[in-house]
């Protein structure tokens, strides 16, 4: 295969591998305050992604994908609010175990390896141009 065309591909799927990541990124920070309904219910569990990388016997090169979407196990912080609906018999109210600082911190990263995939389309589309270009000369 044309190794501009397997270069496309490879960015294309660091492309939509970064995309989802920025979904569950921001699923996590508009949930940084769900609470549970119920007394002593569980709050919103912060998701999180793994991603794996195979090889494209068709492009000859390795891809990113997403290998699954998790939840993270880490302890819900609590709070003392008897009058919350969600307050458990001693009045304490489980938080959701985002951290506005992890979740902003992994936006900006994947915002930027979203942005460097697509730059390296923009630099196989100007390289394919360019050798038309030459071709046509």
């Amino acid at each position: 295969m044309d190794p501009l065309i397997a270069s496309s591909r490879v960015a294309a799927s660091g492309l939509d591998a970064q995309s989802l990541r920025m979904r569950v990124v921001a699923e996590n920070i508009a949930n940084a305050q769900s609470t549970g309904s119920t007394a002593g219910s569980d709050p919103f569990a912060r998701k999180t992604i793994t991603f794996r990388t195979a090889y494209d016997r068709a492009t000859g090169a390795a891809s990113v994908s997403v290998k699954e979407i998790g939840v993270d196990r880490a302890p819900f912080p609590t709070e003392y609010d008897p009058g919350h609906p969600a307050a458990d018999t001693s009045g304490r109210v489980k938080l959701p175990n985002v951290n506005m600082l992890i979740e902003m911190a992994d936006m900006r990263e994947a915002n930027r390896s979203y942005e460097a995939n697509l730059q390296m389309i923009k630099q196989t589309r100007s390289m394919v141009a360019g050798l038309i270009d030459m071709l046509r000369a």
